[in-house]
């Protein structure tokens, strides 16, 4: 005979305000095999917890159901309560009378009588609960970090600093990422090379970092403490071990290509280091470009390297390693220009004067050229970098000349549903302020516009930032931009001041657009090489967006940084770190424990079809021989890696033997609790 105790939360106000949860506690207590019932006003807090032990350790309760929350929130809370009074903690379930009740109902009656149905299936499931136990798993106490930029640095740090070996995939040829390109940080004006280079050369200098830079991720295997990577090393064509970094060979090369780390402002040589702070310090051979290896012609760059590192013939390499956790800090990437009324997309990987050649071919001679001079955030961050194509010097990419004035245009393409995202790109505010600032303090004569939708500042110091940039002689206009054209050598800005309800037409030399943040390009490829799930923009996303930030869909990956929102520094860095500390708890134990409810094999009566293998998207099925003891094959059957299965079930609705059952989540329970199911409140 079950005895089974049944626990009602008020949550406050929020269940009991529209559930009559002394009628839930009543009803309960009418049930077949309920023994003890309780109301309490706060399950979860400390006395309700030790309400809810000492009642297991008093009553011999053998099962219990708690009419609360989400499980998501407090199953294991009560789970862990369960197991200290001596419970097997899967004799525990609960019944969501909060989320199914109280916030979809305004009608008390119908409320309690939904949540008196849900505690009756509850109580007849958990009859049919059987004593689970945890599963042990080894675990490998070394992290992997996908991305090199702020995020994945001070991630590599925080885990290198606490004794963990950790790797950095970096897709790159150097460190640094997005903030490498930056000239100054809001709202402080630290000079981003200065903050960020030290960082990059402790990251190459710890003895328990190591860096692949120029590699990329080819697979990811395995579950949580027991990941398998693959990982392509590019071919530099440099041997890394015997390159001092010198320059010779870069400073001789004669061929060059767009700079991608200049945002195509600028030349770069065909063998390059993709900035002067960069690490490694060794550089790559742009192969697609390089005559040496289009018509086997030049050579130079092996001709005059004193240490003879330049290697033509070296292979892309394939590297294995072993990984318990990983931590995913691809960053962002600024949405191009789309808009035609601003001036359209630029073609990819052409410079401004090759372009101008390109549109006076194509376009008629009065706008030809007008693109040119309409950049976006990360192209001026360029401009006003001293590691820049102008050497920090702000000028027009069209002609060089220093503008007399410019028109900063904010929320291009940021909360647009129509042609860009409808999400607020939340930086673009304050980088936009610093822009002006950066402006004015190399122009003392120019003049900066900033259109602006509404001032979104929250963050320590942004607002007395914004005002600091407006007490700078910036003109901040609230207002859209309907159009931008070419107006002789200058661009004529036709927009609406909306607080005096006035047309503009202001003629400017130069327009910086702030275009939305979005994820990187291969973001959507790489989370299914790793098996992490992401949004509608491509952005990964986090497990709870409020009590699980940085844990992705998948145990024991992790996010860092923009890859998993639009986020600023300050916020990246914080959440990097926090992403190693989760990192670190995963290691700071022997072995790992899985939660038992995983799907398992009856395997006498498995017919070896293979539509759970087919089905499985977590890859935790596989074959198993099974051989007699003589050691011949007698049949094969379908197996399951408990540390791989999540316990989706899409195995056991598929099976056709009905070999395959899923722990906690039996035919017998789910039978129970739908026969039970009353009805009474439809």
């Amino acid at each position: 005979m079950a005895k089974i105790g049944v626990f009602v939360c008020d949550c406050g106000n929020n269940i009991a305000r529209t559930v009559d949860t002394p009628d839930v506690t009543r009803d309960a207590a009418e049930q077949n095999g309920v023994a003890f019932v309780e109301n309490h006003k706060f399950m979860c807090s400390n006395p309700g917890q030790e309400s809810f032990k000492k009642a297991i350790r008093d009553e011999g309760l053998d099962g219990c159901i708690v009419a609360a929350c989400s499980p998501k929130m407090h199953e294991a809370t009560f789970r862990n309560a369960a197991e200290a009074a001596g419970l097997n903690p899967f004799r525990v379930e609960i019944a969501n009378i909060r989320e199914h009740c109280s916030w979809v109902h305004d009608d008390k009656e119908i409320g309690t009588v939904k949540a008196k149905d849900l505690t009756k299936m509850m109580v007849e499931r958990i009859k049919f609960n059987r004593p689970l136990e945890r599963y042990l798993m080894p675990l490998t106490k070394r992290a992997l970090i996908i991305g090199g930029g702020i995020a994945g640095i001070q991630a590599a740090l925080d885990l290198g600093n606490a004794g963990y070996s950790v790797t950095i995939v970096e897709k790159e040829p150097s460190l640094g990422g997005n903030m490498a390109r930056l000239s100054e940080t809001f709202p402080t004006l630290d000079c981003s090379q200065c903050i960020l280079t030290p960082k990059m050369v402790e990251v190459q200098n710890h003895p328990n970092i190591t860096v692949h830079a120029y590699a990329e991720m080819e697979k990811l295997e395995g579950y949580i403490g027991n990941f398998r990577a693959t990982i392509r090393q590019k071919a530099k064509s440099v041997i890394d071990s015997e390159c001092t970094g010198c320059g010779e060979c870069w400073e001789k090369c004669p061929f060059t290509a767009e700079s991608e780390f200049d945002m195509n402002l600028n030349p770069r040589k065909l063998i390059y280091m993709p900035f002067p702070q960069a690490v490694p310090t060794v550089p790559v051979i742009d192969r697609e470009n390089c005559p040496k290896f289009l018509k086997d012609s030049c050579g130079l760059c092996a001709d005059v390297c004193g240490p003879d590192c330049i290697d033509f013939t070296q292979q892309d390499e394939i590297i294995e390693e072993e990984f318990g956790a990983v931590i995913v800090a691809t960053g962002y990437k600024l949405m191009p220009n789309v808009y035609p009324e601003y001036g359209g997309t630029r073609p990819q990987h052409m410079t401004p004067k090759k372009l101008t050649k390109k549109l006076k071919k194509l376009q008629p001679r009065s706008t030809a050229g007008r693109l040119v001079d309409v950049i976006n955030g990360m192209e001026f961050e360029r401009l006003a970098s001293a590691s820049g194509p102008t050497g920090g010097e702000i000028r027009r990419p069209s002609d060089g000349k220093k503008p007399e004035s410019i028109a900063f245009i904010a929320c291009v393409g940021s909360r647009d549903c129509n042609k860009g995202v409808e999400y607020c790109s939340k930086i673009c505010c304050m980088y936009t302020a610093k822009h002006t600032m950066l402006y004015n303090h190399s122009n003392h004569e120019g003049k900066a516009y900033v259109f602006y939708m509404d001032i979104r500042a929250g963050g320590k110091g942004y607002e007395e930032f914004i005002n600091r940039a407006q007490s700078d002689g910036t003109e901040y206009i609230r207002g859209r931009v309907s159009r931008l054209s070419k107006k002789g050598d200058k661009i004529l800005v036709k927009g609406a001041d909306t607080l005096l309800g006035e047309a503009l037409d202001i003629e400017v030399d130069m327009v910086v657009l702030a275009t939305a943040m979005v994820p990187q390009e291969d973001a959507m490829d790489l989370a299914k090489v790793i098996g992490i799930s992401y949004d509608q923009h491509g952005f990964y996303s986090e497990q709870h967006p409020k009590l699980m930030p940085v844990d992705s869909s998948t145990g024991g990956i992790y996010l860092a940084g923009a890859c998993q929102g639009v986020k600023d520094i300050p916020e990246t860095v914080a959440q990097a770190s926090a992403a190693a500390s989760k990192v670190m708890q995963l290691f700071s134990k022997e072995e790992l424990q899985r939660e038992p409810e995983v799907a398992i094999v009856d395997q006498e009566f498995c017919m070896n079809c293979w539509d759970c293998v087919t089905v499985c998207p977590y890859l935790a099925i596989s074959r198993e021989e099974k051989r007699d003891r003589n050691g011949n094959l007698q049949k094969m059957v379908a197996t399951v890696n408990p540390g791989l299965c999540q316990g989706c079930g899409i195995c056991n609705t598929v099976c056709r033997s009905k070999s395959i059952s899923l722990q906690g989540y039996t035919d017998e329970q789910v039978y129970a609790q739908i026969t039970a199911f009353d009805g009474a409140f439809v």
